[in-house]
């Protein structure tokens, strides 16, 4: 198989992964807390990116930097996964996971913007340009497309999911500075995160379920949300020769996502969630697209 085609492979089946997840998250709170389905999730993660850690030789690097990288990978790994997907889940708690999945999905604006106090960088015509159009698409979808005169059904959740994307974006900064190699890292992370998830888990509203569904839900999530999707990905940006056409790809996963919310969780999709995600898609295909031209 020519290696083009097999990383385009593999990005397809991340992106098939990650379409899923919306509704994973979303069928998995209705019999656990998010502070549970964290920890659970956190679990099967750590054990999946172990696993794929010894099936790429990789576990040699990790002892070698554990001790010396500890202070940075509990600091990442509090943002994330511990900070990240508590704050995600809550608003998937409280939104219409048609609603939540797209307002996450301005990660990429709020990482531009925090680009600039942080990093020193200068934002671009396009980064503007494409991020007021991306926030339309955020107004539209936080008013249900009563968009002049407004009432939000979930000012709260809408917030979260809003918030979740600083943490998402102040994580991916700070992994900026870390020398590890991805796979390595994120291991590391979870690890020192997942024993605090899980204390935090114990002390609030306990670890054990009130329906092991909920711990099949978790398990879908920690493994394929949290460790295999990013291996695939990861796997098909080292074989491609065009990151750029591979990393465009991932414009497919809300739209396909919007499908499985609607076959599986029941979801009506309302015609403001389509305008919306098309404002939000659109801002980023500019802003990936036109700023590198």
């Amino acid at each position: 198989m020519a290696q083009e085609t097999r990383a385009t492979l593999l990005a397809l089946g991340a992106v098939l992964l990650w379409s899923t997840v919306a509704t994973a998250f979303k069928l998995s709170l209705e019999y656990l807390q998010p502070i549970q389905l964290l920890a659970w999730a956190s679990v099967v993660s750590l054990l999946t990116l172990g696993a794929l850690l010894v099936a790429s030789g990789q576990l040699s690097v990790l002892l070698a930097t554990a001790r010396r990288d500890a202070l940075r990978s509990l600091v990442l790994g509090l943002c994330n996964p511990f900070l990240y997907y508590l704050v995600l889940f809550e608003a998937y708690d409280r939104l219409p996971a048609q609603e939540a999945q797209p307002l996450n999905y301005t990660w990429a604006f709020t990482l531009a913007l925090l680009s600039i106090p942080l990093l020193g960088q200068r934002l671009s015509r396009w980064d503007v340009i494409g991020g007021v159009i991306a926030y339309a698409g955020v107004w539209v979808i936080a008013t249900r497309g009563d968009i002049f005169a407004p009432e939000f059904a979930n000012p709260i959740g809408v917030l979260l999911a809003l918030g979740s994307t600083v943490l998402w974006a102040l994580y991916w900064i700070g992994s900026a500075r870390d020398h590890r190699p991805p796979l390595v890292a994120l291991f590391s992370n979870f690890a020192m995160a997942t024993p605090v998830v899980l204390l935090v888990c114990a002390l609030t509203v306990g670890l054990v379920p009130d329906d092991w569904r909920g711990l099949v839900g978790a398990a879908y999530v920690g493994m394929f949300e949290m460790g295999l999707a990013f291996a695939l990905w990861l796997g098909a940006m080292r074989l491609t020769s065009s990151a750029s056409r591979i990393g465009n790809l991932i414009f497919l996963s809300p739209f396909l996502s919007l499908v499985f919310i609607r076959i599986l969780v029941g979801e009506h999709i309302m015609a403001s969630t389509f305008v919306g995600l098309g404002l939000i898609v659109l801002g980023l295909v500019l802003q990936q697209t036109l700023r590198r031209a």
